[in-house]
């Protein structure tokens, strides 16, 4: 099934799932390995590299998920869940596809700041729209770092919440999305 159901979500929506947790929790892990290099650590440019390109692909593959959320939208919450699990739930999920634009958008602006682009895994150059001040630089900085830094919390939430459902409640939430 590729399209997703009323119950459960279609090969599209579990593909699309999976590749941005993954290159998300990559990407947290690449960022958090590459505040501690010097800038003349030769790894440090070459993470640098891989950080941008990779994050150009969840920007990508956010905005693939959101059309394919309007053409499939996704099954409903499980019945069984209680009114403030259901609020909960909606809260996280919001919270994780603003995420998955304003991080990378914020990644894209501190790369592209002094109005040159960067290199889209060696194959070709993502060009800067603009330059942009050396304020508004500073608060894609800090916006960049804390949501990224929070976006643990909100995926450990997430996956907390999946497992708990799956099984302690013993609801199948899981099985819904694999």
């Amino acid at each position: 099934m590729i399209r997703n159901s009323t119950e459960s979500y279609g090969l599209v929506s579990k593909l699309l799932h999976s590749l941005i947790a993954f290159s998300i929790i990559g990407l947290i892990g690449l960022g958090w390995w590459m505040v501690g290099l010097s800038y003349y650590d030769a790894w440090y440019h070459t993470g640098l590299e891989l950080h941008r390109a990779i994050g150009i692909c969840v920007l990508l593959l956010a905005s693939i998920f959101v059309i394919w959320k309007v053409i499939s939208p996704s099954p409903g919450l499980q019945k069984s869940l209680k009114p403030m699990e259901k609020v909960g739930a909606k809260v996280v999920h919001i919270i994780l596809l603003l995420s998955m634009f304003v991080v990378p958008l914020t990644g894209y602006a501190i790369s592209t700041s002094s109005g040159s682009g960067f290199t889209f895994f060696g194959l070709f150059d993502i060009p800067s729209i603009m330059a942009i001040t050396d304020a508004t630089r500073d608060l894609a900085i800090s916006l960049h770092y804390y949501i990224a830094y929070g976006l643990i919390a909100v995926v450990l939430l997430h996956a907390g919440a999946a497992f708990k459902h799956q099984f302690i409640d013993k609801k199948g939430t899981l099985k819904r999305m694999f």
